[in-house]
């Protein structure tokens, strides 16, 4: 199988991670696509651009980390990391849709701030730095669920990836009173997955 990514999208972070706890690396070559590109060749792989993009060893294309990362984690039959069955279930899916919610807005935040000057919008940096501040004052709450403190699941692995755009995002100072957030994320930045990932 093949993995397209960039080093910058946290998307791809998210898959890479997902990699990394399956123990699926030696079945997969990562490659670093151009994306962004008038004339990319790889368009010619994925129409659409965006990464990650996984090509199946029977030549089809998945594009999306959720849809990606489902995949990959049913190849052993033992999926760890879909939603768990029961009482939980809509409290994880709630809680990962609140880290998708973060990383969806810095994703918009980042890809702003590195336009160049005369086409970046102040507009929507602001617009996103005020959503990004709301969901971590969220989250400084959320993160003592026992969700946020069991297995690794994906809303970990998606929050993770979403705090640490701090990499990419100077204006991102999301520590500050925010004590519980940042210890569970210097906790889970340790893991080799992470470590091996990181921006």
């Amino acid at each position: 199988m093949k993995l397209y990514i960039t080093d910058t999208s946290p998307y791809a972070r998210i898959v890479r991670v997902v990699i990394l706890e399956k123990r699926l690396e030696n079945r997969i070559a990562v490659i670093y696509a151009l994306t962004r590109l008038a004339d990319s060749p790889y368009y010619r792989i994925n129409p659409s651009g965006r990464v990650p993009y996984l090509v199946r060893d029977d030549g089809v294309g998945l594009e999306e980390s959720t849809l990606i990362c489902a995949y990959l984690d049913g190849l052993d039959g033992n999926p760890i990391f879909g939603a768990p069955e029961g009482a939980d279930e809509w409290e994880a899916r709630r809680l990962e849709a609140l880290a998708r919610s973060l990383l969806d807005g810095l994703a918009v935040w980042s890809r702003e701030i590195h336009r160049l000057q005369p086409e970046r919008s102040s507009t929507v940096i602001k617009h996103e730095a005020s959503r990004a501040a709301r969901m971590v004052d969220l989250w400084e709450n959320d993160i003592a669920h026992t969700l946020s403190r069991s297995a690794l699941n994906m809303a970990q692995i998606t929050l993770a990836c979403a705090l640490g755009l701090e990499a990419q995002i100077p204006e991102f100072r999301w520590r500050p009173n925010h004590r519980r957030l940042s210890n569970w994320f210097d906790r889970i930045s340790t893991r080799q997955s992470f470590v091996s990932t990181a921006p």
